[in-house]
């Protein structure tokens, strides 16, 4: 039977100069010399640290990843980032349709399939984020909506290069932790929807060092998207090398 991939990833969010992220990679670096060869360590950093990582990387266990990427290899798309300029910088992984993409810059479950399958065309695991605002929950509506998302964004996506993260909208920064047992639910629900049952499918959502062991040993989870305690060295060590 095959094993699923541990993929702990961070995602730093609109935080940290190159000065301030190379700090972070010198200290980090120290923490990660015993993690299990199991466990994949990535960080999802800003467009502008991401060179400056690159450089830093060779040799190490961190994988680079992006906090988005866009759909056309080049264009007169102000503001975005193509596939091919995240490939001249070794970036591995990028994260697509993060709530707050979805919530603050009118990403569609139309935008997020075309932003998947850009990805993958440049072999680049998308992680695709999928969750519920308190609203939803509150209605009863969560598998619906969860289904739905499933449904549309990964349309035409191949599912033997793709990472999942459940991030319930209403725990995202603001310290309300999805319970484990009801975050284990939701992704063997999401796990059902999809054509491989081995894709590594993540919890995020207020992520810490003191209830990262116990979201772990649920049996569906096989990994982290990590918001606020990835910008920490010594948290984010804490949370990569969970007991």
């Amino acid at each position: 039977m095959p094993v699923r991939n541990i993929v702990i990833a961070g995602n730093w969010k609109m935080h940290k100069t190159q000065v301030e992220s190379l700090e972070f990679l010198q200290e980090f670096l120290n923490h990660i010399n015993e993690t299990p060869e199991d466990r994949e360590v990535v960080l999802c950093i800003p467009f502008t640290a991401l060179s400056a990582f690159s450089k830093n990387l060779h040799g190490s266990r961190v994988k680079l990843g992006a906090q988005n990427i866009h759909w056309e290899p080049s264009g007169a798309y102000t503001g975005e980032i193509s596939a091919m300029m995240l490939n001249e910088l070794g970036v591995r992984y990028v994260i697509v349709g993060h709530s707050e993409r979805r919530q603050y810059f009118g990403e569609t479950d139309e935008t997020v399939n075309l932003r998947l399958r850009a990805a993958q065309d440049h072999e680049l695991t998308p992680i695709l984020c999928v969750g519920e605002t308190k609203q939803q929950r509150d209605a009863g509506e969560t598998e619906d909506i969860i289904k739905h998302q499933l449904k549309h964004d990964l349309i035409g996506v191949d599912q033997q290069n793709l990472v999942v993260a459940y991030e319930p909208i209403w725990a995202i920064g603001t310290g309300d932790t999805c319970d484990p047992q009801e975050a284990n639910r939701v992704i063997g629900i999401i796990r059902q929807q999809l054509s491989n049952s081995n894709i590594s499918i993540q919890y995020g959502g207020s992520v810490k060092p003191n209830n990262i062991d116990v979201i772990m040993a649920q049996p569906e989870i096989d990994g982290a998207l990590v918001g606020g305690a990835s910008l920490d060295p010594s948290n984010f060590g804490r949370i990569v090398n969970y007991k």
